[in-house]
């Protein structure tokens, strides 16, 4: 007899986000593993082509901009499409979650939900660096998130932690991506043995082309610094941005390169004109999957200044693709990187050791051959296969012990 899951999403194929990738290499685990699949996603589009040839039934509905009806809409949908599934599966606690959450109250279904993030913690940062740009003055300090965890809040973002910890308390199960977060989870109330580590996996493969030509296709010169990520204050492209002067000075041709898009695009581009770096800082926008391996394979090395990371994926495919990388001991990193073996680690927007291990990379050609060997062996570790596999372990253990 065949099983049967509802997934809910926010976004899926072809739409570029974090989980329309993820479900896009699990899916066909899933349908190999005997599931059938509905799939209820917000999305900008009624319909797809791709969807008309999809192995999955897929049920989209388009956004009505700024209208609240549009949470209701989704639980209706999700109320109708799940009746006859075994299993709900949401991907995130908040805008699938919660009303797959509130679905799953009548349908009594086994629920499971992937925790990827603190959006309570996202949203409070948020809305603190709008506050205090509206007020011209300095940027506020970035709470830890375990910290966070423990602060007072109010208004909505009280209300944000109150669904994830409702939506979590109400899952048979919650996958997390790294061990960093399921200690954030646990901070919520959920008991350990509620609580699945499963690793994002990479399918990420070289690119034919070498380094010149990826630069010509991409219309860069230079050495690349690559970074990418929402284009939020943790992530840390500001400090990127403030060091390129300095690095300038030994590397002329030192170029930084930033996919994605974000609401700091704007305070962003302004750092970058008012530093006379137009010729050298290039803020490309948010890039297909595809598009990131051509930046990756023009990338000397790829550098994430991030206060805050559950799991990185940005980090896995550079090193998938052979490129050395620098990053912060933040969140989930520590668990992906190896001090010197596989990479750097300084602390967030540590301006001294980031600019030096920079030059490392860029000085040492041993120390970058290390990073790029001992990185793909890395990312051999982290498959997609392996993430689907034991998301379908944990699927069929569910359904089994009904």
């Amino acid at each position: 007899m065949t099983k049967k899951i509802t997934i809910a999403a926010g976004s899926f194929w072809p739409e570029i986000g974090g989980p329309s990738s993820y479900l896009k290499a699990i899916l066909p685990k899933l349908k190999e593993g005997g599931f059938g699949i509905d799939l209820v996603t917000r999305s900008k589009k009624r319909k797809y082509p791709e969807d008309a040839v999809s192995d999955y039934r897929i049920h989209r509905l388009k956004d009505w901009p700024g209208k609240p009806v549009n949470y209701l809409r989704y639980f209706l949908k999700l109320l109708k499409v799940a009746k006859s599934s075994d299993i709900i599966y949401a991907q995130g606690p908040a805008s699938s979650g919660y009303p797959s959450y509130l679905a799953n109250k009548f349908l009594k279904k086994k629920f499971v939900v992937k925790i990827t993030g603190d959006y309570a913690w996202e949203q409070y940062h948020i809305s603190n660096k709008l506050k205090v740009i509206n007020n011209k003055s300095d940027t506020k300090s970035i709470i830890d998130v375990l910290d966070f965890q423990n602060k007072k809040v109010s208004g909505k973002f009280h209300t944000l932690r109150k669904i994830q910890m409702k939506v979590c308390h109400a899952a048979d199960k919650i996958i997390v991506p790294s061990k960093f977060l399921a200690k954030v989870v646990g901070y919520w109330g959920v008991e350990d043995k509620n609580i699945e580590v499963i690793y994002n996996g990479t399918d990420f493969k070289p690119v034919a082309q070498g380094k010149e030509k990826a630069r010509k296709e991409i219309g860069i010169s230079g050495n690349i610094i690559l970074s990418a990520g929402r284009l939020v204050h943790w992530k840390g492209f500001k400090m990127l941005i403030k060091i390129m002067p300095e690095l300038i000075k030994e590397y002329n041709f030192a170029r930084l390169v930033i996919v994605g898009d974000g609401p700091d695009k704007e305070i962003l581009e302004t750092m970058k004109n008012n530093l006379g770096l137009q010729n050298k800082v290039y803020l490309v926008g948010k890039k297909s999957p595809e598009e990131l391996k051509i930046y990756l394979a023009a990338a000397d090395m790829f550098v994430l200044n991030t206060a805050y990371e559950g799991f990185s994926h940005q980090l896995l495919e550079a090193m998938a693709l052979g490129v050395p990388v620098v990053t912060t001991n933040a969140g989930g990193n520590p668990e992906l990187i190896k001090q010197g073996e596989n990479g750097f680690m300084v602390l967030y927007n540590d301006e001294l050791n980031l600019i030096e291990a920079i030059k490392a990379l860029f000085d040492h050609e041993d120390i970058r051959g290390k990073f790029i060997e001992e990185g793909k062996k890395t990312a051999e570790k982290f498959t997609v296969e392996k993430m689907a596999d034991e998301t379908v372990e944990i699927l069929n253990s569910l359904i089994k012990n009904g």
